[in-house]
């Protein structure tokens, strides 16, 4: 028979009368508990009720959470939501782990009011106990559905920094980055993104022994005992996204040098035939930018030698010979060679970085004709470089307002790799190749100071005297033309869906496991 309003406020007022004897009205909680089978008026009292009164009667603990977890699962929103508000009552000792888990499960509603009540429900466990909310976040995480996992993930990755310290303490932030270190044996590309924000925000890995800790977790998911697949798109995109999360860990004393390692000597050489994981993305300049920011921190390399040479190799291949000239002086080509100036930006500071480490690279290490053909190639690029950043100064001339800003925030871009491959070329021209100069690579923050306007006075490294072949001047209509509409290229992001990037994961286990 189903329970009614009165009975319901009967037995409550027998409970809250009985003060220090309520344990002895077992039959009062009981009809309580009955209420969750009445209507929906009668449930949203026992919502109410049953969390009230639940420290009472320990006997009926687990009766009083699935009374309270069938109103969570009640066809009626504002009941669910009632019964959700209530549960942070019920975690007490052992339980919170218990509730946690059914909090955590119940991530997956798609009612935003609801899932706004159980983010809120969590957070107030978490000031009850950490670990142990902890514990039922990650157990779904490692054993629940597809979508519990994914937003407890989610939630993981976004509530835990707004936690004050005396919440996260110490343990508790070891007990994250244990936790995390297992689920990471099985993750999605989008997930390893996620949980590795998750660890990175933790103070107790804000010392260098825990980036360096973090940095080693990097280099397990991204596999570089293993040679590279350059045909699959999943092996290359795991490899960026591993690079990536690896490259704000990197300092002067977490080395970079298994990475950058791994890049000359599985990447460069596959580099024509990577298969980018996106269409979008250009993954041949992708993975040079990712070289040249992780090489000012590395550390000492066993093959330095047979990189340089490979990064050398890689500058020839990208850096053209000027055209050949007739009798009458003029060009014997229809067409001048490509200058890749983002490209040969990224190469160039990558060998300067690691040169610094062998200087007499290109004076005992390369041959002469090689050594020959290099400047040459570099002279004829250097060339194409004054060419061009006198065009952007042209191309702003005349330009007012908005105009002037979006195209001085454009060619400040530009300017600045003009300047940085100026200042690399100039050093290497050096006899002996010098390795001093300090710059910044362009898709950095640009400075202001370094923005070209029509009246920038900032003088430009004077060139090296022209060696054995002329070089050719191009004209001005091979720059000026795509000026106006000039796209520098940024890097492209994460791929979404799940089971691609790491692989898919195993089945998991369906339904209330409660």
């Amino acid at each position: 028979m189903a329970v009614t309003i009165e009975e319901l406020y009967r037995s409550y007022g027998v409970l809250a009368d009985a003060k220090d004897n309520v344990s002895q009205h077992k039959d009062a909680y009981q009809v309580i508990l009955d209420g969750v089978k009445s209507g929906a008026k009668e449930k949203r009292l026992a919502a109410q009720f049953i969390p009230k009164f639940f420290s009472s009667f320990p006997e009926l603990a687990d009766a009083a959470i699935h009374a309270q977890l069938d109103l969570c699962e009640d066809e009626d929103v504002s009941i669910r939501r009632q019964a959700i508000k209530e549960l942070p009552r019920f975690a007490t000792g052992e339980n919170t782990l218990r509730v946690a888990d059914i909090l955590t499960q119940l991530l997956q509603t798609d009612d935003t009011a609801e899932f706004n009540q159980v983010n809120a429900a969590l957070i107030s466990i978490f000031k009850i106990d950490a670990k142990g909310t902890l514990g039922g976040l990650f157990s779904q995480i490692l054993q629940g559905e597809d979508i519990v996992r994914e937003r407890a993930i989610k939630f993981l990755s976004v509530k835990l920094k707004t936690l004050p310290e005396d919440v996260m303490t110490k343990e508790v932030e070891d007990y994250v980055f244990s936790e995390t270190k297992k689920v990471l044996e099985d993750v999605t590309g989008e997930e390893f993104v996620l949980l590795m924000r998750v660890v990175s925000g933790l103070r107790v890995l804000q010392t260098v022994n825990g980036r360096q800790q973090l940095v080693e977790l990097v280099v397990e998911q991204a596999f570089l005992e293993q040679a590279l697949n350059p045909a699959d798109p999943d092996t290359v995109d795991r490899l960026l996204q591993c690079t990536r999360q690896a490259l704000p860990l990197f300092s002067k004393n977490v080395h970079s040098t298994r990475f950058v390692t791994y890049f000359c000597e599985h990447v460069l050489p596959n580099l024509s035939t990577l298969t980018s994981p996106a269409a979008e993305l250009d993954i041949q300049l992708e993975v040079l930018k990712l070289l040249a920011e992780m090489s000012p921190f590395c550390g000492d390399m066993e093959k330095l030698e047979a990189n340089l040479n490979m990064l050398f190799n890689k500058l020839l291949e990208f850096m053209p010979l000027p055209p050949e000239e007739g009798e009458n002086g003029e060009n014997t080509v229809s067409e001048e060679p490509k200058l890749q100036f983002s490209y040969v930006e990224c190469l160039l500071y990558s060998f300067h970085q690691l040169g610094k480490k062998l200087p007499d690279f290109l004076l005992d290490k390369v041959d002469g004709e090689r050594l020959k053909d290099f400047k040459i190639r570099l002279q004829y690029f250097a060339r194409g470089l004054q060419v061009y950043i006198r065009q952007l100064r042209v191309a702003l001339q005349g330009k007012t307002g908005d105009a002037l800003k979006t195209d001085e925030v454009k060619t400040a871009v530009v300017n600045s790799l003009c300047i940085l491959q100026q200042e690399i070329i100039s050093d290497l021209f050096h006899n002996p190749p010098s390795y001093k100069s300090t710059v910044t690579l362009s898709w950095k923050p640009v400075q202001k100071t370094e923005a070209v306007a029509p009246n920038m006075k900032k003088q430009i490294t004077p060139l090296p005297r022209r060696d054995a072949r002329q070089i050719y001047n191009p004209p001005s209509g091979k720059y000026s033309a795509t000026i106006g509409n000039f796209n520098y290229e940024q890097r492209g992001g994460f791929r979404g869906g799940r089971g691609r990037g790491f692989g898919a994961r195993g089945n998991r286990s369906r339904g209330r496991i409660y």
